[in-house]
């Protein structure tokens, strides 16, 4: 199993947005993070498709966008041409969250489905077949530097088993939220091989061995 490490855009100096971006991939990350946010479905304002385009100018690995919108179906386009190579929408947003994964895929690039905490594993489950991605929350989405919810863990697990069920034992489990080394190796037991990090990483005095203690102790914490 590949684990991938995604520092998150939203914990950056965004005064130096270029300049942190550029710093994180130097650093190793495997994609960087992008939440978008509308104020609406999550109580904050993040950014939009053209930060989303100026990360892209700037770096070489792939950028794992997050729609945090009430309609996420509305922005596909806007923001696969600004440069995502994921699209993440929630399955509790309001559009036919079906169609928006089709369009997605239509487009050429990653599609993936996101829960929050409180959202139970039964609604992606039909879903499993038609992502490439499944992202659980491990906080309230919308704010960053929160406390990690261990009661998410669970949900990883009915997740990974019904992916293993439906012979895609490779499907990427994502968790953002509250992400460390002690909690990465927690998602990595329970079946997550994907970690979205900011605060951690973007304050860290080496990020480059703070991405390599994370992913060395999701490796081991992992069970096949």
């Amino acid at each position: 199993m590949r684990f991938w490490v995604l520092p998150s855009i939203l914990a950056a100096d965004m005064g130096n947005l270029a300049a942190e971006a550029r710093r994180a991939e130097a650093a190793g990350a495997d994609m960087l993070h992008l939440d978008i946010m509308d104020g609406h479905f999550v109580p904050n304002i993040s950014m939009g498709p053209a930060v989303v385009a100026t990360v892209k100018r700037c770096v070489r690995v792939p950028l794992s966008v997050h729609l945090m919108l009430t309609r996420p179906d509305r922005y596909i386009d806007v923001f696969a041409k600004a440069g995502a190579s994921t699209l993440l929408i929630h399955v509790e947003s309001d559009c036919v969250v079906p169609a928006a994964i089709a369009a997605i895929r239509r487009l050429g690039i990653r599609a993936g489905i996101t829960l929050n905490p409180e959202t139970p594993s039964d609604w992606v489950r039909e879903l499993l077949g038609t992502v490439d991605e499944v992202l659980c929350m491990t906080v309230h989405p919308g704010y960053g530097g929160q406390a990690f919810m261990p009661e998410v863990l669970p949900k990883l697990r009915q997740i990974r088993q019904w992916a293993r069920e439906a012979g895609r034992p490779e499907l990427d489990i994502m968790v953002d939220g509250g992400i460390k080394a002690e909690t990465a190796a927690a998602c990595a037991g329970a079946g997550a091989n994907s970690f979205v990090a900011g605060t951690y990483l973007f304050q860290a005095a080496d990020m480059a061995a703070e991405i390599g203690h994370l992913r060395n102790a999701a490796a081991a914490a992992w069970v096949p």
